[in-house]
């Protein structure tokens, strides 16, 4: 095991190649549901040493922004499938910036504007980097990401997502509120 205070190069650049990253969020209440979210369609930007943004797509809940809003802690793992044997996790303390945010813009154009169901993006500011040796992650060929996101986005429609954000992502499922957004399309 080995610890950084800040992402090093070649873990950026090793970050760059992976195709799926986890992301952990947990509410306060040791009752509550830790939430781990695995993450694709490059949705994921290095902003600098210790800062990390991610592109959060309208899903089934919004449980990542109602821990982000009550408390801030997030880890992100990535994993070697392919080549040499990694885990990386990055910890910090995380926010989630809303449409509305005077942040939004410069942050959002880092990412393909084509994506449709952005919701919102998170910000997450690295405390720890610490990589281990990953022998026990099975090797796997990536087959290529999965458009059924893009895809059920696409066919709700900016009015479609606002109403299904309206009706699924409003709370956490502890009952946290979670933040709900509305499209920039």
């Amino acid at each position: 095991m080995k610890v950084f205070e800040h992402i090093p190069p070649e873990l950026v650049e090793w970050i760059g190649q992976q195709p799926l990253f986890f992301n952990a969020t947990a509410p306060l209440d040791g009752a509550g549901h830790v939430n781990l979210s695995p993450r694709g369609l490059d949705t994921l930007r290095i902003v600098d040493p210790n800062t990390v943004v991610i592109l959060d797509l309208t899903g089934s809940g919004n449980e990542t922004a109602a821990h982000l809003s009550e408390n801030g802690r997030m880890t992100l793992m990535f994993c070697a499938f392919s080549g040499p044997p990694r885990i990386l996790r990055l910890y910090g303390a995380g926010e989630v910036i809303p449409p509305a945010s005077p942040d939004w813009g410069e942050l959002r154009g880092l990412f393909d504007d084509s994506l449709p169901g952005v919701r919102q993006l998170f910000h997450l500011q690295v405390e720890r980097v610490q990589t281990s040796c990953g022998y026990g992650v099975p090797l796997m060929d990536l087959v290529g990401q999965r458009e059924a996101l893009i895809r059920w986005s696409e066919k709700k429609g900016p009015r479609g997502i606002r109403e299904f954000r309206d009706q699924h992502n409003w709370r956490s499922i502890d009952g946290l509120p979670a933040p709900i957004v509305s499209d920039q399309e």
